[in-house]
């Protein structure tokens, strides 16, 4: 027994030479540095060292704080901006980062009225200006963020960022070419923006100008090679150009790097049906369903697709599930009004399509399906009108129906 607690002891030495204590300046340079675990570690020694005067002390949980908050952790992250802020009320820095976390958690009112402390505090906080205009974005109110960045830029006008962001508002209120001044300044000032590009991609693929899109999706990639929504972007411009392929392609890389990114899963699955695969579309709004069972759009486009593949039943419960999370939703009506068609009860496909024309008079596939429908019910007058507007409206829906499995029946 002596003799293993003699190797005990010369272990525990052999560790404590191997991990040295820290001194004081090695933890202010882990606490103040971008690592969010070593930060948390050198701040945390600092705060229990008993050492710092009130003013360090509200930095270092200020910094653990941020230090939290890249971490996801935002509650804990605002718990640290308190005490910082208790330790120093006129810690502008602090209101700002606490501003932040309630901006990551979404309450975008309370981070704004954080910002706006911060800006009493400082009123040429250019950051604050910035992450202000961030969340009064975030609620919609776009021309207000708009002048937040305004400011920022003429207190800073070399801000790469708050030129990017300033550009992404003007994408949200339809703006592009405003948008895409914006991105050039930004790209200006630091030619090796990854998001810069991406998001003048972006404000270009919103315009229809998909070739010019996808170079600078391609140029965001090159500059960031794990830039999975660059990858899902340009998916989406190559499928917009009707390069499934290709497309694919990049929601796969899109998924390899992010395999959660549902948005990614979605687009392809968008894409499969486009090729007219549509089990393998299936297998993706699956996967989106897994990792986000309340998207309504993933389980009507499944049902569809179910339907298409005449997995009627299957079909008619994935509508149904969707129109609990998504009531009044047209393109889930016109779903199962399809379902029904193929069930050949035309009743209740008429029923669902007309709530899918109350809600969109103009949708081209329930004026067809319901003039199939009274097409099935003898009713010919009703179903040449509705198909002949629905030609009109959509000269393809023929053939789309056609494809699907369901012709025009004979008179």
């Amino acid at each position: 027994m002596r003799v293993l607690s003699i190797i005990l002891l010369i272990a525990l030495l052999g560790a404590s030479a191997a991990l040295p204590a820290q001194s004081r300046d090695d933890n202010w340079n882990r606490c103040e540095g971008d690592d969010p675990d070593l930060s948390i570690v050198g701040c945390t020694a600092l705060i229990q060292s008993g050492q710092e005067n009130n003013t360090n002390l509200a930095g270092a949980f200020r910094n653990r704080g941020i230090a939290y908050d890249a971490k996801g952790n935002y509650d804990r992250a605002i718990q640290d901006f308190n005490q910082a802020l208790q330790l120093n009320p006129n810690f502008a820095d602090a209101f700002s980062s606490r501003g932040s976390a309630y901006d990551d958690k979404g309450d975008y009112d309370r981070a704004i009225q954080d910002y706006d402390q911060a800006l009493r505090l400082n009123s040429k906080f250019e950051d604050a200006f910035v992450n202000r205009g961030v969340a009064y974005r975030e609620k919609g109110e776009y021309d207000r963020a708009i002048q937040d960045f305004d400011q920022a830029l003429r207190l800073d006008p070399t801000d790469a960022t708050a030129f990017v962001d300033r550009g992404v508002t003007y994408d949200d209120k339809d703006e592009y070419n405003r948008a895409i001044q914006d991105y050039d300044q930004a790209i200006r000032l630091k030619p090796s923006y990854a998001n810069a590009f991406n998001d003048r991609g972006f404000s270009y693929y919103e315009k229809g100008e998909y070739d010019r899109a996808i170079q600078d999706f391609g140029q965001a990639i090159r500059l960031n090679p794990g830039h999975s929504t660059a990858f899902n972007n340009r998916g989406n411009a190559y499928r917009r150009k009707r390069d499934y392929d290709r497309a694919i392609q990049d929601y796969d890389q899109a998924i390899r790097l992010k395999p959660a990114y549902a948005t990614a899963f979605n687009n392809r699955g968008i894409a499969y049906d486009d090729k007219g695969d549509y089990d393998r579309a299936i297998q993706d709004y699956g996967q989106v369903i897994a990792l986000r069972p309340k998207n309504a759009g993933a389980f009507n486009a499944r049902c569809f697709d179910r339907a298409i593949l005449g997995k009627l039943e299957l079909a008619l419960a994935d509508c149904n599930h969707a129109l609990t999370l998504l009531p009044t939703d047209a393109d889930t009506l016109d779903s199962r009004g399809f379902a029904y068609l193929k069930l050949k009860n035309p009743d209740a496909a008429i029923a669902d399509y007309n709530a899918a024309l109350a809600i969109s008079p103009k949708m081209a596939s329930s004026l067809y399906g319901r003039g199939l429908a009274e097409r099935i019910k003898g009713n010919q007058a009703a179903s040449d009108k509705d198909l002949a507007t629905a030609r009109t409206l959509q000269p393809t829906i023929a053939a789309d129906f056609t494809k699907w499995g369901v012709p025009v029946p004979t008179p």
